[in-house]
This record gives structure tokens, C-alpha cells and sequence, in this order.
């Protein structure tokens, strides 16, 4: 009796297909989801907790509006940065999301299967930096979105001026995407570099919150440093969403070009590693 034998059809492997394959897997996981609900969940809660904060601090402190140090509650510029008050937050978890991405395929082994399936490695990075950049940024654009219809009645009672077509929240909206993006696609290049999710995620951390906190004491001692600390991603990354929180003298033309460096220099690094090392 003779055993039939299947005839494999070799198909092509496409970067429609690889992406489409890889965003069937990313969402099949619980911490992608449950990453992406606290992305949106801290920054609304942030932003309306500062709203509330400074709404009532703003009551108490009628009438000494022009005192030095003074936050100006009437300025749009200022109330609209408020909205995106939860956005450093969102770098630290996006990015997170970025690192788990394609750390975890190594960490289970299941990277073997992957580039058995697609051996062009460089194509697979290419679909994984396709999918986490449009799905940051609709995560991003979309919570800040929701940020501000919560925030809009919040600012109503306390009469400080929230327009959504104002330059401001505009500004907010699309650049304080744009920084969080740049975090995610470093996170996608630490857990390529790594290959391991606690190392990516740890370094994302000190570079975010960490780093800022060393550089703080090292102004105080060294002067010279304030020309260096400007051009880290904290500062660079949301500068232009929030250029009263991260005040600097750089155009904005210098920040962007500091948020594709600091987002494409470790990819390009990831990728170079990913080619040329073993699974």
C-alpha cells in the first residue's frame, strides 16, 4: 500500500505577508493588549489629575497671576501641554511594547521559526518596524484624542482656555506622537541588540527616567553639560509637543533631526547584529 505523498506549493514571501502575519501574532498576545489599554488608561488619568490639580490651585491662588514663577492659566499653549502631561509615560510603555515585539520571539525560541519562514532576517525587522510605528502611533494619537474630551470639561468649570484646532493642542497631538514613536522604535532596536525583553526594557528605563535624574546633578556641577543634556531623547523626543515643559534653544529642524537619530542610529545598529549574528 503506498502512502501519499503532499506536494508543496512554494509560495513567495512578501513584506505585505510577513507584516500581516506578524500583527496577527503581536495581537494574539495578552501583553500586547494590556499594554496598549495602560498606555491609553495613564495618560488620561495623568493629564486629568493635572487638569484637576492645577484647576484648583488656579482657585486658590486668585489674583496672583503676576507673580514670578506663577504657571499663566489663561495661556493655551500652557493648558495644552497639560493634555499631554502622561506622554513621558507613554514613551517608557510604548516602548516597552517595542522591545517585547521581538525579544520574546528569542526567548522562546520561536525566532527559529520565523526567519525558517522568511529567511530574509532584514525584511522581518522591516515588517516589525512598519507595524510598531503605525501602532503607536494610533495608540498615542488616539489616547490623547480621548485625553482631551475628558480634559475639556475639566478646563471648562475651571475657565482655562482647551481649543482643539488651536496650534498648541495641535502640536501636542502630532509631535507628542512623534516622540513616542521614536521610543518604541528604540525599544524595537534594544530587544534586537539584546535579545532579551527584562534587558531592553530595563535599559528604555534608565535612558528615559534614569539618565534625566543623572543629568540633572551633572548640570548643577558641570556647566558645559546643559549643551549635551538638550540632545537627549527625554528632552529631544518631546520638545516639539511641549516646548514650555522642555524648554531649549534648538530649532525645530535640530529636534527632529535629534528624534530620527536617536530613533534610527540603534535600529540600524539592531538590524547590522541581527544580520549578521546566529539565531
Amino acid at each position: 500500500m503506498s502512502t501519499p505523498v503532499e506536494t508543496v506549493f512554494p509560495g513567495k514571501v512578501t513584506l505585505g505577508g510577513v507584516l500581516r502575519s506578524e500583527t496577527i501574532r503581536f495581537f494574539s498576545l495578552n501583553s500586547t493588549r494590556v499594554l496598549i489599554i495602560v498606555a491609553i488608561l495613564v495618560n488620561m488619568l495623568i493629564a486629568a489629575g493635572t487638569f484637576w490639580a492645577m484647576g484648583l490651585f488656579a482657585e486658590q491662588s486668585a489674583g496672583m497671576s503676576g507673580f514670578p514663577g506663577m504657571p499663566d492659566f489663561t495661556d493655551p499653549g500652557f493648558t495644552a501641554e497639560m493634555v499631554g502631561s502622561g506622554l513621558g509615560f507613554s514613551q517608557l510603555i510604548l516602548g516597552a511594547l517595542g522591545v517585547l515585539l521581538i525579544s520574546g520571539e528569542f526567548t522562546t525560541g520561536s525566532a527559529v521559526s520565523t526567519f525558517l519562514a522568511s529567511p530574509q532576517r532584514l525584511r522581518v525587522l522591516a515588517a516589525k518596524t512598519i507595524l510598531i510605528t503605525v501602532l503607536t502611533t494610533m495608540v498615542t494619537v488616539g489616547s490623547l484624542l480621548l485625553t482631551y474630551l475628558i480634559c475639556k470639561p475639566i478646563a471648562a468649570h475651571y475657565s482655562m482656555p482647551l481649543e482643539f484646532s488651536g496650534e498648541p493642542l495641535q502640536r501636542v497631538l502630532w509631535f507628542g506622537a512623534l516622540g513616542v514613536v521614536m521610543a518604541a522604535l528604540m525599544g524595537l532596536a534594544f530587544g534586537t541588540i539584546l535579545r532579551n525583553s527584562a534587558g531592553g526594557i530595563t535599559l528604555l528605563a534608565a535612558i528615559f527616567f534614569v539618565l534625566p535624574l543623572a543629568t540633572q546633578l551633572l548640570m548643577l556641577a558641570v556647566e558645559w553639560f546643559r549643551d549635551i543634556a538638550k540632545f537627549l531623547p527625554d528632552q529631544v523626543g518631546l520638545g516639539p509637543a511641549l516646548p514650555i515643559t522642555y524648554a531649549t534653544d534648538l530649532e525645530l529642524w535640530q529636534q527632529l533631526l535629534g528624534i530620527a537619530g536617536w530613533a534610527l542610529i540603534p535600529l540600524l545598529i539592531g538590524a547590522w547584529m541581527l544580520k549578521v549574528r546566529d539565531i
